[in-house]
Formats: structure tokens, sequence, C-alpha cells
């Protein structure tokens, strides 16, 4: 009866799930009962070909996890190696290094400390030049100004000439109490320069 159980469930199971069901079933005296809604023989090779796929995966899987473990421990070491040339870059750690390796980090700070240098240079040099071209605007923009305000270039640079004088000779206070109305250029005019 359980025999007969098993084998109907394997054949309601290849029906209802349209599976392909193979059933092999020993007797305890030896005698053999199978059930397949395919060929016997070829779902034996194809389970077989599948197992076989599953331990080749498997031995991959763990071939890739070993060489993972060793790119990890190369990685923690070259970590470490780079820590320590750290640690010796800024002054530490130096008592276990022999002369030869205390010139090779003189050297190459003395190479890090020339790169800095000619990096500041260059960042100065592009902030002189910006500076020049801010300079250009400024002075076309003030040119432009003048020209509104009906001034002509000469009388601008002399204005400026008196104005820098005035600005000169006259004591710096912390505090204007004086109200003016009117254009700058009239102010100086009413306030000569002081001997």
């Amino acid at each position: 009866k359980r025999r007969n159980g098993l084998l109907k469930k394997a054949f309601e199971l290849s029906v209802l799930c349209d599976a392909e069901v193979a059933l092999i079933i020993f007797s305890p005296r030896g005698k053999l009962y199978e059930f397949s809604n395919c060929s016997m023989q070829d779902t034996i090779e194809r389970y077989r070909k599948h197992v076989k796929d599953t331990q080749v995966h498997r031995k991959l899987s763990d071939e890739n996890i070993q060489q993972l473990k060793t790119e990890a421990a190369n990685m923690v070491k070259k970590i470490e190696l780079l820590e320590t040339a750290k640690r010796r870059l800024l002054g530490e750690g130096l008592g276990s290094c022999t002369i030869e390796e205390l010139q090779e980090i003189e050297q190459q700070l003395e190479r890090s400390v020339s790169n800095v240098r000619a990096r500041k240079n260059q960042v100065f040099k592009e902030q002189i030049e910006q500076l020049k071209d801010k300079e250009k605007q400024l002075v076309a923009e003030n040119s432009k100004l003048s020209e509104k305000c009906g001034l002509k270039p000469w009388q601008v640079s002399r204005e400026q000439e008196k104005n820098t004088q005035y600005e000169e000779a006259t004591p710096v206070s912390d505090v204007e109490t004086e109200l003016f109305i009117g254009l700058p250029e009239t102010r100086t005019k009413r306030f000569p320069p002081r001997s």
C-alpha cells in the first residue's frame, strides 16, 4: 500500500506540477520498483550532470574564496607598509631605521618639498595673472564710468593723483563727522591738499 501510495503521489506530482519525476524503490527483499513520466535513463543523466555542475561550481567558488582571501591578506600587508612609510615621513618610528633608510626618507622629503614649492609658485603665477586681468577690467570699467561722468581720461588720472596726495597729507581719522552731498570730484575740489 505504501509503495503504491508513493508511486501514485509521484504520478500526481508529475501531472500537477508539470515536472520531470523519477522514483526508484527497492523493497526489503531487493526487488526494484520505479516510476518515471519521461525516460528513466534521461532523468538520471540529467541528475548526474546537475550534480557534477554543482560540484564544479562549488569548487570554483572555493577557489575564488581562497583567491580573495590571499588578495585580502596581500592588501593588508601593503596597507601596513604604507602606514609605516607614512609614519616615517612624519618623523615617527624612526628608531628601527638604518642609515640607508633614513637617507632615502630624507631624499623623499626633499622631493616632496620641491614639488610643493613648484606647485605653490605655479598657483602664485596663476593668481598674479588673474589679478592683472581683473586690473585691466577695472581700468576699462573706470574709463567707461569717467566718460559717462564727462571726464576725459587725463582728467581722471589728475584727479586720482590729487586724491592720493590729499589722502597722504590728511591725518587718518577713524570717524568721519562731515556731511557732503554731491559728486566725489567736487568734494576734493572744495578741500585742496594741505601743505
